[in-house]
């Protein structure tokens, strides 16, 4: 499977970074993307930090690992967690 990667910057509510990629399949719309994002954070306890297009823009596509293409097939994304997360 392709998957595109969101490279996604998000500032926490004590101020610090997170930095993690959105994992989707190919061809999603960002709205979809940010979504995606947004329900990530909420897990995080980062409900209501701000996301958008600002934070999170398009990098590249890639083909999909299998614990990647596993997740996207279940829940339509995967999260790679890079920094303060």
């Amino acid at each position: 499977m392709k998957a595109a990667v969101f490279d996604t910057y998000v500032t926490k509510k004590n101020g610090r970074l997170m930095h993690f990629d959105i994992i989707t399949k190919e061809g999603l719309a960002l709205e979809n993307v940010l979504k995606y994002g947004r329900e990530y954070l909420n897990l995080k306890g980062e409900e209501g930090q701000v996301l958008s297009s600002k934070e999170c823009s398009f990098c590249h596509i890639e083909r999909a690992l299998p614990e990647v293409e596993s997740s996207i097939l279940n829940k339509g994304y995967y999260i790679l967690e890079m920094e303060g997360c």
